[in-house]
């Protein structure tokens, strides 16, 4: 019977996919400012003549064009504070489409900016798309998570990199000049970003809303029912729905959790710590680093086509993350991330010997990369729990018992007897 549930169907897919859209949008937005960087300085300093009747200082000009690449992390900060509220309020899929309008807004912003002679509008734009996609790292593999079932979460959890490297790699194929990476249609390259929104209103209006948002934070078992059996394809859903509505009925009980109690209590700082390492590996891996100035670094290394090296190191990307989406089933999370961030720090290490590179990005830049990728790679081998193959609630009640010396993580015939341990 379980057999049944765990099965791929086309409900699931479609949602996935509109999901995904998101995904897509985070990626395209990293790698889009890469190559189109010595068109889009050459705009500033016309559109500083135009105004100023004199070229643009170069001190100036790198300040914009930092500000140009960093409004969209700031953004992206601003919007991932929004993710609790609006999920919370709107749920998963309704906040992915209002999410929407953001990605909309600035597509339109960018692709008029040179139309407008304003680097203002394409900054704004900048701006408003990195609002877009923080909310998008939150909402995405949220939704993603709580549609899928419990074998094949790993796997459907990974769309949403899988999604962002696809964005990236596309991003740098529209980057060609024989494209849109062109003097003329390098708006039409950033203001893209529009058009991909537009499909994903329209198919989000098709997928199906989180069961888990509709029963636990709704206490709607009838609608939640109905969206289990199309995602599952099959009318058995009862042990699906027993799991969430314990999951229901635990977090009713618990009393509201500030952020000391996150700090204080074992339980809680445990997953909290993980959580926050776990990411911040990704952010400080120096792979962002490696695709905004990948041009300027091939460049620097006397490449003579250093745009289609960029591509490649896409293309690198983009294999890997394929490979892992038919690995995380099978080897673990733990296991993929440990090899993954072993990995990185002996590539940065690379970085740093390399002298040509190193003339380019300062002494020994990477060599930070390196230390933190080690020490990711430490604590992700010594703390991190594996979570393949978990329920959530089998996952939450693991971490509970962390206290408690020996405790591991838990199968779901475990998990009240643990649970009944853990309240003496």
């Amino acid at each position: 019977m379980a057999k049944q549930q765990d099965k791929v169907t086309g409900c699931l897919v479609f949602s996935c996919v509109g999901a995904a859209i998101g995904s897509f949008q985070f990626g395209y937005n990293i790698g889009v400012i890469n190559a189109p960087q010595r068109i889009i300085e050459d705009f500033y300093n016309e559109t500083w003549i135009q105004r100023y009747e004199e070229p643009i200082s170069q001190d100036t000009l790198l300040t914009l064009w930092s500000l140009s690449v960093a409004i969209f992390p700031v953004g992206g900060m601003l919007g991932s504070f929004a993710v609790n509220p609006l999920a919370s309020h709107l749920g998963r899929r309704n906040g992915m489409w209002v999410n929407t309008i953001f990605a909309v807004l600035a597509g339109i912003l960018m692709g008029f900016s040179k139309t407008a002679s304003s680097l203002e509008i394409l900054i704004a734009g900048r701006f408003f798309i990195g609002l877009h996609c923080g909310l998008v790292t939150g909402l995405v593999p949220l939704y993603l998570g709580e549609i899928s079932p419990t074998s094949f979460r790993g796997s459907i959890g990974s769309i949403h990199q899988v999604s962002a490297v696809v964005g990236i790699f596309v991003a740098q194929i529209l980057s060609l000049e024989l494209l849109m990476g062109s003097e003329k249609m390098w708006p039409l390259l950033l203001g893209f970003t529009a058009f991909p929104s537009l499909l994903q209103v329209f198919l989000m209006y098709f997928c199906v809303k989180s069961p888990r948002f509709l029963l636990i934070n709704l206490s709607k078992k009838n609608e939640t029912k109905k969206v289990l059996v199309h995602l599952r394809g099959t009318a058995d859903v009862d042990t699906e729905m027993k799991e969430m509505l314990k999951e229901q009925h635990a977090l009713q009980e618990e009393k509201p959790v500030s952020i000391l109690n996150l700090i204080c209590m074992p339980s809680l700082r445990q997953p909290l710590i993980i959580s926050l390492v776990i990411h911040a590996s990704q952010m400080l891996s120096g792979i962002n680093a490696v695709f905004y100035y990948s041009t300027a670094i091939f460049l620097k290394a006397e490449i003579q086509e250093p745009v289609y090296a960029t591509i490649g190191v896409g293309l690198v990307n983009f294999i890997f993350v394929i490979l892992s989406l038919f690995l995380v089933e099978r080897v673990g999370r733990k296991v993929l991330l440990f090899i993954g961030l072993s990995g990185m720090s002996l590539c940065s290490i690379f970085i740093v010997v390399s002298l040509l590179l190193l003339e380019l990005i300062g002494p020994y830049v990477f060599i930070i990369f390196a230390v933190l990728l080690l020490l990711f790679s430490i604590f992700t081998y010594h703390k991190l729990p594996e979570t393949k193959g978990r329920s959530f609630n089998e996952i939450s009640a693991s971490f509970r018992l962390m206290r408690i010396p020996g405790a591991q993580l838990v199968q779901d015939g475990e998990v009240q007897a643990l649970q009944a341990t853990s309240e003496v």
